[in-house]
């Protein structure tokens, strides 16, 4: 039997370019070589010529084969994975709306049989602090990997502004719901992009655009357009969450140069809250001793109490708002770390419009026109931001840093450094809006 093997490749050739048939001239050069010029081909040279002429005649080059169904395989796959992407979104973003929506009626709720709210964030940060430190044992001695642990030198000089900052601005924010309406305080709260550009700027994290100040005016003029002859607005409350909204911004400025420094390795949330929670239990104390200590060292709800239900309803009251703010935290650095900052972003947007609904619908707030076209004009604010950070995050020309490379951290609904749209973006917050 006649094992047949195809002519070699030519250099550089491929297995494609050598085509189906031997040509003439490669059966005339073949010749040639065996035979030496003019030589008459022998019966096993006409045997081999036939047999290669029959092997090219009955079998098509790899350049002509008709490729497999494949593509239409690979474009249900694809239709498959968007359709899976986007369940996954929508059901963290449901997520992320059912942890901040419920926190903030549940401040407004507890607020009015309990009025205590210094002290209800204290015991929000204590379980805070529980449940992250059980999360980073959890990870430890599934991946056998120690968690960071600061020393005591940074956890001061670099943590503890940061968790001062923090601290007020939580504090005061669900101070202000002994006074003002869900609807004020979540438009009001919204305004704390303000105080983030102004100390972004002071801090040089961001550049003096025209763009900027566009979005400054709209968002400042409209807060005045929900608050101007609001009925139900209230100038103690809107104290409150206005300094808690400046203080946010020193806030959220301060967390991301924390963040910025790889070199602590605080860039999982989790270890992030670790660290802070116990120095903002420490900061918010003294205004806890100040204006609550001695009223609930004399309530029956907690210290005096009588009635052993009472208490065990309190305890629990409190209790649930702490696992609604650890799982707000955890819900946001999930939406970001499975999807992208501007998704969070974006979807922040909508849950401010949907929490205004819900407070008219459930709660009776008065809204007005110019109140709703205030509020229409402070989004407008906010989308513009939005756009301009995705846009502007997306060219080569990023914001300066204070120093190093820029970390894929996102820090709040309206402010980040740099995104990325994949799963090594990390998200902090700590549980308050």
């Amino acid at each position: 039997m006649l094992w047949l093997h195809p002519p070699p490749l030519a250099s550089g050739g491929s297995l494609a370019s050598r085509g189906s048939v031997p040509s003439s001239r490669f059966r005339q050069e073949s010749r040639g070589e065996r035979l030496g010029g003019g030589a008459e081909l022998g019966t096993c040279d006409l045997r081999i010529q036939l047999a290669m002429e029959q092997f090219g005649a009955g079998h098509q080059p790899l350049s002509e084969v008709p490729a497999p169904a494949g593509p239409r395989m690979g474009r249900w796959a694809l239709d498959v994975a968007f359709v899976w992407k986007a369940v996954l979104t929508l059901g963290l973003v449901l997520l992320y709306y059912c942890f901040s929506i419920g926190i903030t009626f549940y401040n407004k709720w507890l607020t009015k049989s309990f009025h205590f709210p210094l002290f209800m964030t204290m015991l929000h940060l204590a379980v805070i602090f529980l449940f992250s430190a059980l999360s980073r044992a959890l990870v430890q001695c599934s991946s056998h990997r120690a968690r960071v642990v600061l020393s005591w030198t940074d956890y001061l000089r670099r943590v503890a502004p940061t968790a001062l900052a923090t601290a007020l601005d939580v504090g005061l924010s669900n101070w202000s719901f002994l006074y003002i309406t869900v609807s004020l305080y979540t438009m009001t709260k919204s305004s704390a992009v303000l105080f983030i550009l102004i100390f972004s700027l002071i801090f040089k994290l961001e550049e003096l655009r025209a763009a900027l100040v566009l979005v400054v005016l709209l968002i400042a003029g409209g807060l005045f357009m929900f608050t101007y002859k609001s009925t139900q607005f209230n100038v103690e409350g809107f104290a409150l969450v206005l300094g808690a909204s400046f203080i946010g911004g020193i806030r959220w400025t301060l967390t991301q140069i924390l963040l910025q420094k790889a070199e602590l390795g605080l860039q999982n949330p989790i270890d992030t809250m670790f660290h802070l929670q116990p120095l903002m239990f420490l900061g918010l104390f003294p205004l806890f001793a100040i204006f609550e200590g001695l009223h609930l060292s004399t309530s029956e709800k907690i210290f005096r109490f009588q009635d052993t239900g009472l208490l065990l309803w309190v305890l629990g009251s409190l209790l649930l708002g702490g696992i609604l703010a650890f799982g707000l935290g955890f819900s946001e650095f999930l939406l970001v770390s499975r999807t992208s900052s501007l998704t969070l972003s974006i979807a922040g947007i909508f849950k401010e419009v949907c929490t205004l609904l819900l407070a008219a619908h459930l709660l009776g707030d008065q809204i007005s026109l110019l109140n709703w076209l205030g509020f229409a004009l402070c989004l407008s604010g906010i989308s513009l931001h939005v756009a301009l950070k995705a846009l502007h995050s997306r060219g080569d020309d990023g914001p300066k840093l204070p120093k190093g490379p820029a970390p894929s951290a996102d820090l709040e609904l309206l402010l980040w450094s740099s995104q990325q749209e994949d799963d090594e973006e990390y998200f902090v917050t700590q549980g308050q809006q």
